[in-house]
């Protein structure tokens, strides 16, 4: 028969409340700690969790929905979201979309059947507004990572997409870049068209010209960027390239050198995300570095005040900005412009 908590507040000669309240993380003396820690040690004491979630109501579980596991952005993100989970003692569960090939909505059954006391939803996709509504409507614990769809009433996190690029643009024009040619991304990415946008926009607001044929889509990818660049140096006539993600401007830079140029002395490249290669790259790259523990942090911690103040709670959009991170890919070419 499994030991039980009479049998440990015996052992360590103390309340079966006591023990309860060990248990559950708060305070108890020093000395009873230690006997408590020693009689479970001995006892090899493990706690009915089924009945404790009984008894409180609760799983002390969060759910973290995915849209796949694969993405090299993910473990940031965990460990971020982990770090407020283990402060509340909380437990994580991890659910993927790709693997169970249901909407986002229908993970929503995890809360009402109990499974989870709230749900953490991530994707970087394009997210379809009709199934984010119905997850609004629902009015259930839950943070979006990611695209909103515009919806309101929802809790949401994301990178500022659209400051990302303009830091690059106006970093690009103070070092005295006028023609500034951008590769874009896949139109899936719910990011593509914030960045896109703060190109366009930035490169306006400075009064600098935009060539429609100096904007070239792709699917993120080193081979895109590759392909993209070839392109454009096809096109010329600019003198720098603003890549919206750092596997497209690595691609890039090996087109450009292919073709017997050099970075940046020829011609200026940057990225955006700042992954682990682009301080490997030579020349090194510029970029932008993406907040991802924070943002799993921020992520966490709205979701955890949800929970707490219910419909006392405000839902928000919450946009963390990225930082510009300044290396060898780029050289000024005139006087520093004043923006």
């Amino acid at each position: 028969m499994s030991p039980t908590i009479k049998d440990v507040a015996k052992l360590a000669n103390t309340s079966k409340s006591t023990v309860s309240r060990y248990l559950n993380g708060l305070p108890v003396k020093k000395e009873t700690e230690e006997a408590l820690k020693k009689a479970i040690k001995e006892l090899n004491y493990h706690r009915n969790e089924n009945a404790r979630r009984l008894v409180v109501s609760k799983t002390q579980t969060i759910g973290i929905v995915v849209d796949s596991m694969t993405n090299l952005f993910y473990p940031m993100i965990f460990r971020g979201i982990e770090e407020i989970a283990s402060e509340k003692g909380f437990n994580c569960v991890f659910y993927s979309m790709a693997s169970n090939k249901y909407n986002e909505s229908y993970f929503q059954n995890l809360y009402f059947e109990g499974h989870v006391d709230g749900i953490l939803m991530i994707s970087f996709r394009k997210r379809n507004q009709q199934d984010l509504l119905e997850i609004a409507d629902a009015d259930f614990p839950v943070v979006v990572f990611g695209d909103s769809a515009d919806v309101e009433n929802l809790v949401s996190v994301d990178v500022d997409n659209y400051f990302g690029i303009s830091e690059l643009v106006r970093y690009l024009s103070r070092i005295g870049h006028r023609k500034i040619a951008y590769i874009s991304g896949p139109s899936a990415a719910a990011a593509t068209q914030c960045r896109l946008a703060g190109y366009l926009e930035t490169m306006s607001q400075l009064g600098l010209e935009v060539n429609p044929e100096w904007i070239i889509p792709t699917n993120w990818s080193n081979e895109d960027g590759y392909h993209a660049m070839n392109r454009l140096l096809a096109i010329g006539d600019f003198t720098a390239v603003v890549a919206s993600n750092d596997e497209t401007a690595i691609g890039a830079l090996r087109a450009v050198q292919e073709r017997g140029f050099n970075v940046p002395s020829d011609l200026s490249i940057t990225g955006f995300d700042d992954i682990t290669l682009s301080s490997w790259t030579y020349p090194t790259l510029t970029t932008v570095k993406q907040p991802f523990f924070e943002m799993g942090k921020k992520a966490a911690s709205e979701l955890f005040k949800r929970m707490d103040e219910g419909e006392e709670y405000t839902p928000m959009r919450h946009l963390l900005k990225p930082e510009l991170i300044i290396r060898d890919s780029c050289r000024k070419i005139s006087e520093p412009i004043s923006t």
